[in-house]
């Protein structure tokens, strides 16, 4: 454990969000390590301040916390229980904050596994993008026992501006992180439609987007959003191919309930169509440069990235 109320903690998944999360830790005073597939990620770890380990377990021995910020549940299952995965060296009583999106059920299992190691699980999914992320003004939908949420704390209270406590066992925060990436999935979606349909009227879209942000159409996406489409830099903040998979998990679990989601439904399709086209790895804005190339409309020239 770090000196001075400090801890040590442990990054697994060095993206975007990760690396914001690392500087925001870092800021708070907590010794990082971490560990990511991706050299230019170690690489920016270390001018942050941060150390890194060549593997999840190396990164993750001796720190009192591990954030697992990896884009799946069977991801995060290879972290924690595959060849170098953490749980195996993680003492009795560390906690796991496991950011990813994955199904309830997905979230329950983990834990349960962790638990057999005696190591405590919170499922804690975040948002509020690589921005918030590298300010430490994220919100994260939590659940775990008392002592998850006590021993997670810290680098909570670095991470975050907002902790959300919503249960005492793994999934309810996975169901609440479902909820918002099924509203943001079609908030996106629908700000794609949208700008691109004003384009075809023949509508200067730079007036839309000053106009509606000041309206009650407005939504958080089509306020972030558009500016991309307006600057056609389609540099991924969040990639398209994230929505093919919260929307798919959002429909698996709708059809297990049997429970209708037209507007899911409608915005996976154009997600899909969009990576469908080779734009996976893009921003999630670029469903626009889908519906632009079907109609012939133009928008804003695409930025090299």
């Amino acid at each position: 454990m770090a000196s001075n109320g400090s801890r040590s903690v442990a990054l697994i998944g060095l993206g975007s969000m990760g690396l914001g999360m690392a500087k925001s830790l870092l800021g708070a005073g907590h010794a990082v390590s971490g560990y990511d597939v991706t050299p230019a990620a170690l690489t920016a770890l270390s001018r942050l301040g941060g150390r890194w380990g060549s593997s999840p377990a190396d990164a993750a021995t001796g720190a009192d916390i591990v954030v697992v910020v990896v884009v799946n549940a069977a991801q995060t299952e290879t972290v924690l229980f595959g060849e170098s995965g953490i749980a195996a060296v993680m003492p009795k009583g560390t906690v796991i904050i496991s950011c990813a999106t994955m199904a309830p059920d997905a979230a329950r299992g983990l834990a349960q596994r962790c638990g057999a190691h005696g190591v405590l699980y919170l499922d804690a999914p975040m948002s509020g993008g690589a921005v918030r992320a590298g300010t430490g003004e994220l919100t994260f939908m939590a659940s775990g026992t008392p002592e998850a949420f006590a021993a997670a704390r810290p680098a909570l209270d670095a991470m975050a501006s907002k902790v959300y406590e919503l249960g005492d066992e793994a999934g309810i925060g996975a169901s609440f992180k479902i909820i918002n990436q099924l509203l943001a999935g079609v908030h996106i979606a629908a700000a794609c439609e949208a700008i691109t349909f004003a384009s075809k009227l023949g509508l200067d879209i730079d007036k839309v987007y000053e106009v509606i942000t000041a309206s009650a159409g407005n939504s958080w996406m089509f306020e972030n959003r558009v500016p991309h489409i307006l600057d056609g830099d389609y540099a991924p903040k969040s990639a398209v191919n994230i929505f093919t998979k919260d929307l798919g998990i959002v429909s698996d679990i709708g059809r297990a309930e049997t429970f209708p989601m037209p507007m899911a439904a409608s915005a996976l399709q154009l997600f899909l169509a969009t990576a469908a086209a080779g734009m996976g790895r893009d921003d999630d804005a670029s469903p626009a440069r889908l519906i632009a190339q079907i109609t012939g409309i133009a928008l804003p020239a695409t930025k090299e990235h």
